[in-house]
């Protein structure tokens, strides 16, 4: 393969910002990656992601909605989500107090993703994680 060209497949789905959604975008997920061993990783993430959208976000509001996008190449699976903002400050890992009840959604997907670029703009916020369809030990792609 020549090294400017990719063999990456994207797909995308967009959700009105009510809480059933989340199950919608989760099931897409699956069904798109259903062979794949990232599945339940990339399903566990567009779950945490999706959820963060409708509870933090304008997404979560009347008219609101959130992005979806999935890209796969044979070196990685990214699942992006795109929400509509209105919180003036852009999603961040927190610790949270051992006995909050929210506060440890995008940590975990930091967890689980070997990676998570949060990119902010006016029209909202775009959370992607990555995982590696190789990696070595501690995450490292080989």
């Amino acid at each position: 393969m020549h090294e400017y060209t990719s063999t990456a497949r994207v797909w995308g789905l967009t959700c009105p910002g009510f809480p059933e959604e989340v199950s919608r975008a989760r099931r897409w997920t699956r069904d798109i990656l259903r062979d794949s061993p990232l599945a339940e990783d990339a399903e566990l993430i567009v779950s945490e992601l999706s959820a963060n959208a409708i509870l933090h976000t304008a997404s979560g509001q009347q008219s609101g909605s959130f992005h979806l996008a999935l890209a796969v190449s044979s070196q990685v699976v990214a699942l992006s989500v795109t929400d509509d903002g209105g919180t003036g400050t852009a999603p961040k890992a927190e610790h949270a107090d051992q006995n909050a009840t929210h506060g440890r959604g995008l940590g975990m997907v930091s967890a689980i993703a070997h990676r998570v670029v949060v990119h902010d703009s006016q029209a909202g916020h775009t959370v992607t994680a990555e995982l590696f369809t190789s990696a070595r030990p501690g995450g490292h792609p080989c």
